[in-house]
């Protein structure tokens, strides 16, 4: 890298955004050295009463070039798979960016860092699931059992971190109203993602309704 990095993150205290931009990073620079970053306070956020008025916390993380590890060692077949397929998938939409490819036993981790990533994105993140799940294919064609997560921009953290703020804020919500509350339509894999976090929050439960691609989480008080 010749110049350094930064990424803009949201959460609902300064902390959480801290949090999430830092997550960002990890996820865009594995060895990332976390000391050497610095915070931009954009907005400190505002908490609302019941969730009306609420606003971010918003923060701009920057991280000097001399600060990141460029990951290294071997691809296996599968991960090769994974960097030339999503090398023919840039190139063919005009997107130039940078793959790294991170392996372990289980997994293949594949992070896109670049500009102007949000046609590999898309709406609510369907485009790179998509990616995923073909990626997914290809590597369980040749024969490997890995599972491979596919990352643009950061966007799998920054999405968690902003889906985990909402889950919480909505459960608050539902908990001091005794009211149910539907959440916007979600792929599959966010859906997922509030469910596992709200599981154990004894006051809410979750239930997913509706058709694809309209399916959504509800948020209700506990049965008890």
């Amino acid at each position: 890298m010749s110049e350094g990095l930064s990424v803009e993150a949201t959460g609902e205290t300064l902390g959480e955004a801290k949090w999430a931009a830092l997550r960002e990073l990890e996820a865009l620079h594995p060895g990332l050295d976390k000391a050497a970053v610095s915070f931009q306070v954009v907005s400190e956020g505002e908490r609302g009463i019941l969730g009306v008025g609420y606003a971010p916390a918003r923060v701009v993380a920057t991280v000097p070039p001399d600060a990141v590890a460029e990951a290294g060692g071997p691809e296996s077949e599968g991960g090769e798979l994974v960097r030339q397929l999503l090398g023919r998938v840039t190139a063919a939409v005009g997107v130039s960016c940078r793959i790294a490819i991170e392996e372990d036993e289980e997994t293949i981790r594949a992070a896109l860092a670049g500009r102007d990533l949000g046609v590999l994105i898309g709406r609510h993140g369907q485009t790179i699931d998509a990616l995923q799940y073909l990626a997914n294919a290809f590597v369980l064609r040749s024969g490997q059992r890995k599972r491979v997560v596919v990352d643009a921009a950061g966007y799998r953290a920054r999405r968690e971190a902003t889906l985990e703020t909402l889950a919480r804020r909505t459960a608050r919500r539902v908990a001091e109203t005794g009211e149910r509350v539907a959440l916007e339509a979600m792929s599959p894999v966010e859906r997922r993602i509030v469910h596992e976090l709200l599981k154990d929050d004894a006051a809410v439960e979750t239930v997913s309704e509706g058709l694809e691609p309209h399916r959504h989480v509800v948020v209700v008080p506990a049965s008890g």
